[in-house]
């Protein structure tokens, strides 16, 4: 899952109010966009708002429209979509459903999956809408090869970590989700949006303990909502626009968590954790946009915002209570405001210059809350009990930056950032695959982007996408790993960089057309050639250079070829990623136990697909 960032798919939320998102339920073959929030103002969308990415699927267009997609690649490489879309009067329908199937690059890595996303809208009145969602995501296996030690990486990427195999570790995942949005217009300055929604998730992870014996844990997740959003315009005596939105969250999520060893990856012997987890949250918010031009002949747009959130953690221990075995029951509230002040200068027509401001917060999720610390000294260990100490992560963050377009084909955003965040969450014991975290360390997040694109020609387009990031803590800590009866504690001091954050990322991209880019999509060829690059990151939170992956640049080349066929239409596409055949790691399992923290990225592959559309 994902995590300090709020999902949202059709106006339902992906992330459960503990703040952890699931990007099961995004359906990219049937998405129309995709909308990316950050800076101060995402903190008015509640716990865990570090940033906000919205999609939207696509709708039923006046002509009804089919879609077939098969894609080939490397590694076993198998993706299908088939999609049909239509209207009959005031109804109108998209049905996609899609596959995907891989051998895997590294041993045990193989992974199969099939997603059902359906959106009907029915306009029942001329001011009254009514949007129905349905999704279904089914992955009956993700094998997990594990990731590897530094000495394992260098000899051969493509092994499968430590007991891997032993233990065949993978992970099952199914989920179904229902969820309706109205949206009413009483008048030009006053609309009301109301939304529900409910679903089911169940996941199961085989784990691997030993080269002997392994665990599993199983989640059944069922979760639900309410949102209601009342939003008008109105104007000042003085003739400024005021637009305004108020609104009200109400979610909730609960799972039975269950747990218990296994054999050469299959359950074996009783459960040995047995337990109902429940997050819940109760929000108010409201966002005012002022615009004052019409005032003092100033260009300006003032914005003011704020939420009150309420999240409750709860744990209910279902095991016997014994000796050996206490009852590990427990609950607590989080209540924050979060506010946000924003100005916005409209110097030209082509100028914006804004400077924001805001505070949110950041609660454990339930599996953070899931363990605690039990005994002193050299007797501590990791225990599944709920753990009401843990504390909501408290943090500042202000931007200031420019939206420039000096033409029509140009435009250039920057922005300069400062984060800082107390009482985060961090490690304090982990142990046999288990971590319990505890709040110590204040951080700092600060840094700049840079994002520019343009039309150089009628055929040639570019994008570059830079960011300097600086992450450390603000203050010292210490962490402690346990492995057997093996105790390992280190002091991280002030000023070390927090793991799994690059330093420097960029982004570069020059495509060509041979009919020029236009609002559709043209026929004939277009290419791009794409640079990816990104600096060193640290795997632990001592930074430890054995416990880094090295920075690195990919190189990435797509082709593709559209053909007019009939009243539909026709694209040939390839691509080949990591052209250079780079070796690089492509992620990192942060303090990982085991010093097991490299997860190799691909060497060069390749894609080849074909897609057809026709209208029917």
């Amino acid at each position: 899952g994902l995590r300090g960032i709020r999902l949202i798919t059709d106006g339902i939320p992906a992330t459960i109010p503990d703040g952890q998102g699931q990007a099961s339920t995004v359906s990219l073959t049937s998405a129309e966009r995709i909308e990316v929030l950050t800076g101060p103002l995402a903190q008015l969308y509640g716990n865990s708002a570090g940033g906000v990415i919205q999609t939207t699927s696509r709708e039923a267009g006046a002509q009804p429209q089919a879609d077939a997609q098969v894609t080939l690649g490397s590694n076993g490489l198998r993706r299908t979509d088939w999609q049909a879309s239509g209207r009959t009067g005031r109804v109108g329908i998209v049905v996609d459903y899609s596959t995907f199937q891989t051998d895997g690059y590294r041993a045990n890595s193989g992974a199969e999956r099939k997603q059902f996303n359906s959106v009907l809208t029915a306009d029942l009145q001329e001011d009254t809408r009514l949007k129905l969602i349905a999704n279904a995501f089914d992955m009956p296996h993700a094998m997990d090869p594990l990731g590897l030690t530094a000495a394992q990486l260098s000899t051969d990427p493509q092994q499968a970590g430590t007991n891997a195999l032993a233990n065949r570790t993978r992970k099952i995942v199914s989920q179904n989700q229902l969820g309706a949005v109205l949206e009413h217009r009483f008048s030009d300055a006053l609309r009301l949006q109301a939304r529900a929604y409910t679903g089911t998730r169940d996941n199961l992870q085989y784990q691997a303990s030993s080269a002997t014996a392994g665990t599993w844990v199983g989640l059944a997740r069922e979760f639900k909502g309410l949102g209601l959003q009342l939003g008008g315009k109105t104007r000042t005596d003085a003739g400024d626009k005021i637009d305004w939105v108020l609104g009200l969250d109400a979610d909730r999520s609960g799972e039975q968590r269950q747990g218990g060893a296994t054999a050469a990856g299959e359950k074996t012997g009783a459960i040995t954790r047995n337990e109902y987890n429940e997050a819940s949250n109760r929000d108010l918010y409201a966002q005012l946009n002022w615009h004052l031009s019409s005032v003092s002949g100033s260009p300006w747009t003032l914005t003011v915002g704020v939420r009150r959130s309420s999240v409750d953690l709860k744990s209910r221990d279902d095991m016997p209570v014994t000796a050996t075995d206490p009852n590990g029951s427990g609950s607590v509230n989080y209540a924050a405001t979060s506010p946000v002040l924003g100005a916005t200068w409209h110097a030209s027509e082509q100028l914006n210059m804004y400077a924001n401001w805001g505070r949110g917060f950041e609660t454990p999720t339930l599996a953070e809350a899931a363990y605690a610390v039990t005994g002193t000294g050299s007797t501590r260990s990791v225990v599944g009990q709920f753990n009401p100490n843990l504390l909501a992560s408290q943090s500042q963050h202000k931007e200031v930056g420019i939206k420039w377009t000096p033409t029509r084909d140009m435009r250039l955003d920057a922005a300069v950032f400062h984060i800082q965040t107390e009482r985060e969450i961090v490690t304090a014991l982990s142990d046999a695959g288990k971590t319990a975290y505890t709040n110590t360390a204040q951080t700092l997040r600060q840094g700049v982007e840079l994002s520019w694109r343009a039309k150089l020609a009628e055929q040639w387009r570019a994008q570059l996408s830079v960011t300097w990031l600086e992450a450390t803590y603000d203050s010292a800590f210490t962490t402690t790993a346990k492995t057997g009866s093996t105790y390992t504690s280190k002091t991280v001091a002030a000023g070390k960089s927090m793991p799994g954050i690059p330093e420097q990322q960029l982004f570069a991209s020059v495509q060509w057309a041979a009919q020029g880019f236009g609002a559709k999509a043209p026929l004939g060829m277009q290419a791009s050639l794409d640079w990816v690059a990104r600096s060193r990151i640290w795997a632990s939170d001592a930074n430890d250079l054995a416990a880094s992956a090295a920075g690195y640049g990919l190189l990435n080349a797509k082709v593709r070829q559209r053909y007019q066929l009939g009243p539909g239409h026709v694209e040939v596409y390839a691509g080949v990623d990591n052209l250079l055949n780079r070796r690089y790691v492509g992620s990192l399992i942060v303090n990982q136990a085991s010093a097991q923290f490299f997860e190799p990225g691909l060497p060069r592959n390749a894609m080849i697909g074909v897609k057809a559309s026709l209208p029917l």
